[in-house]
């Protein structure tokens, strides 16, 4: 064990090295929590205890197969028998094996979020529920959220219906329910409540995992919904060996079902709890954690731990002020320019992370005309594509042919003559008869008022499918991808069609084989339904490689557990972050604030924080106060730069001159007093921008301005407060 005294500090070594009962590690950001979970996980390998009864669940196959590669290297050929993935790819490897005892079968499809959308789609249409007026994304998010929070349809309509809406997810959710049953589907909810139910109602069962499970692994346990929690309260006994690693001050995802709360409650659940804390943070800088301390420590109720580091001062941050969404993006493109010439950096080295994907489409104007090579992650993911989710739903369908979502996604594409009007006489036939879709494909020409030529059309596609069927167990994944692409021809349709968005949708489809081959011939034992598992769970995050050289480009959510030498954190002004709670009904300002400290401690040597007078957003300008997130930074820890306000050249508008010159007023001496206010005064405010004076009342300190400021905002001003600026 010497080589790991030498590789840890006291404090992650006497965490690796209890296994004496349950234990939760509070791991700072940039602690080395992965290392303690990867050197804890090879310490009990030393111990003698067998691979395959040690689970380890991770929140991304990217940190799952990361540190596996690491075990690998601590201990050779052990590595590959540990049960190690993300909860909802293990409990689906569970589910699969135990499927019967849930009245499965083992080749149930995995709905994604898109999939479980057209779902409730298909089913409001068939309600004929208005989507225009019921949003069918909210009711998806509804039944995801109840679903997380281990509500069912019936508990659902019983205690939680209080509005017009909520008896409208009521319907949907009992047929959405339904209808994932009859297709042999699980969406990604059912992957962590199924197993609690299968555990609860089969003893013998439980018995059987929880012996073969000998110590139980949890990173990012911060983050664990009810469903999660639940299902790690039923598996491990109180007393048993649980290891749980998180850090209350990067808990972000309370939208997901995340409850921050089962931090405080583990040691609650399970006896004698052993507490170890790392607080060495070996990532960024003291002046970078001095800032992110100095703002999250507003929140309340948090777990106590003190960060600090040992390494450099390092550099203050630069706080930039930006004119508009345009000139953040053009600073931003300045000082990457700036820095990777001042510090010989890689493109690589740097990060600008943002609170929703539609923020990047000014830096991705700007990047591409200063030629900056740049990556997005997360926006539209690769296997969300919709050439690539039609190809994938083939797929599918050969898997489990009960699949109708996925049979309605590919039943006219390419196009073969079966059109909406067929399906629907097809979909009525099939629940007359209690017949699957595909079942109603073989009796086709029993349906009255289809053509004969549509119902030859449907019977070709059937006989496709069916000879599919027949060779998915005879051809490798690879093989069985490119025979049915070539067959449906859609490749030379994109071809053919030779539009720039055809032709990148075909590059898209190749790249799909040529990713199927390659895994295909790493994984030649692998069958196709746990190739589509793999898949379906898979996200870009796990495909992001810091090798590429170009800056990285993501939200704050997703770059948790990330890092760059230089981290941009931009727009940081009110509503856009802190998020305004209309677009996130499910974030408080506490977690908004977590989000904040996880973003700016992803830098390593240097943070840039920006914000913006004005953005351009949902159609008109919106002029913009900076974040409060700002002013609870420790002011020793940042320097503030006025961003460049031109716009062609060195010409300036009459707005920004006015905005540049204001700038350097000394606003504590400005005496209003002395300037003449009267309506139709030209005025400047520092969170409403430009106005014109509509009328002046009263008198002495109780003097007020009713000023019209742009974006048709009017707002009534005391005089005494307000330090209007008078131009």
């Amino acid at each position: 064990m010497s080589s790991f005294k030498e590789e840890l500090n006291p404090a992650q070594l006497a965490a690796v090295e209890y296994i004496d009962g349950p234990q939760i590690i509070i791991a700072g950001a940039g602690s080395g929590k992965t290392r303690v979970l990867t050197y804890k996980i090879a310490y009990l390998l030393k111990k003698n205890f067998k691979p395959e009864s040690i689970l380890a669940l991770t929140f991304t196959n990217k940190a799952a197969n990361e540190m596996k590669e690491r075990i690998k290297e601590l201990v050779p050929k052990k590595a590959d028998s540990l049960w190690m993935g993300t909860f909802h790819s293990i409990f689906a490897k569970i589910l699969r094996i135990e499927s019967k005892h849930i009245n499965y079968r083992s080749n149930f499809s995995i709905y994604d979020t898109i999939d479980s959308l057209s779902l409730v789609q298909n089913i409001m249409e068939e309600l004929n529920i208005d989507q225009d007026k019921i949003q069918p994304g909210a009711v998806r998010h509804r039944i995801s959220f109840v679903k997380n929070h281990m509500v069912t349809p019936e508990e659902f309509r019983k205690s939680y219906v209080k509005s017009f809406f909520d008896e409208k997810v009521a319907d949907i959710f009992e047929d959405y329910e339904k209808r994932l049953y009859s297709f042999n589907a699980m969406d990604f909810d059912d992957l962590l409540l199924k197993p609690i139910y299968l555990f609860n109602d089969k003893p013998a069962i439980l018995k059987k995992y929880r012996s073969m499970f000998e110590y139980v692994l949890v990173d990012e346990f911060q983050d664990t919904n009810k469903a999660q929690y639940e299902l790690l309260k039923t598996l491990v006994p109180k007393n048993g060996l649980i290891s749980v690693v998180g850090d209350d001050a990067q808990s972000i995802y309370s939208w997901r079902g995340a409850q921050v709360s089962n931090m405080q409650e583990f040691q609650k659940d399970f006896s004698k709890v052993k507490i170890f804390k790392l607080e060495q943070n070996y990532r960024s800088t003291k002046i970078i954690l001095k800032a992110a301390d100095s703002v999250i420590k507003n929140n309340p109720n948090q777990l106590e731990k003190t960060l600090w580091t040992d390494n450099e001062e390092g550099e203050p941050i630069v706080l930039l002020k930006c004119a508009d969404e345009k000139d953040e993006a053009a600073q931003i493109a300045k000082y990457i320019k700036h820095e990777t010439s001042k510090k010989k950096l890689t493109f690589n080295d740097f990060a600008i992370l943002y609170r929703t994907n539609a923020q990047s489409r000014a830096m991705e104007d700007i990047f591409r005309r200063e030629k900056i090579p740049y990556i997005i992650i997360g926006g539209v993911e690769f296997y969300k594509r919709k050439e690539v989710k039609d190809v994938i739903a083939y797929l599918r369908v050969i898997a489990n042919p009960n699949d109708q979502e996925s049979l309605l996604r590919i039943m006219n594409f390419p196009q073969r003559g079966i059109g909406n009007t067929t399906i629907v006489r097809m979909l009525a036939f099939a629940k007359k008869h209690n017949l699957t879709l595909f079942q109603t494909m073989a009796r086709v020409f029993e349906v009255i008022d289809i053509k004969e030529r549509i119902q030859k059309n449907v019977k070709n596609f059937k006989i496709l499918l069916d000879k599919y069927i027949g060779l998915k167990d005879k051809l490798s994944i690879g093989e069985l991808t490119r025979a049915l692409i070539d067959e449906i021809g859609i490749i030379k349709m994109f071809k053919e069609d030779n539009t720039p968005e055809s032709l990148q949708r075909m590059e898209n489809v190749n790249q799909l084989i040529a990713w199927i081959s390659e895994y295909s011939e790493q994984n030649k034992e692998m069958m196709l339904e746990q190739f589509l598992e793999e898949v379906s769970l898979i996200s870009d995050i796990d495909n992001y490689s810091s090798d590429k050289n170009a800056v990285a480009m993501l939200t704050f959510h997703s770059a948790k557990g990330l890092e760059w030498p230089i981290v941009f954190v931009t727009g940081c002004e009110e509503d856009i972050f802190p998020i305004a709670p209309k677009f996130s009904q499910d974030t408080s300002i506490e977690e908004e604030r977590r989000l904040f400290y996880v973003a700016l401690t992803r830098a390593q040597k240097k943070a840039y924080i920006t914000h913006a007078r004005s953005r351009y957003r949902f159609g008109e300008v919106a002029y913009q106060s900076r974040s409060r997130f700002i002013e609870e930074l420790d002011p020793s820890t940042y320097k503030e730069v006025n961003g460049g306000l031109g716009r062609k050249g060195n010409r300036k508008t009459k707005k920004e001159l006015y905005y540049e010159y204001f700038q350097n007023v000394d606003y504590e001496n400005f005496n209003q007093e002395g300037a003449s206010l009267k309506p139709g005064s030209r005025v400047m405010h520092d969170k409403f921008g430009l106005g014109r004076v509509i009328d002046v009342v009263g008198s002495g300190d109780m003097t007020k301005a009713i000023v019209h400021f742009e974006g048709n905002n009017v707002k009534q001003l005391m005089l005494k407060f307000a330090k209007l600026k008078v131009l």
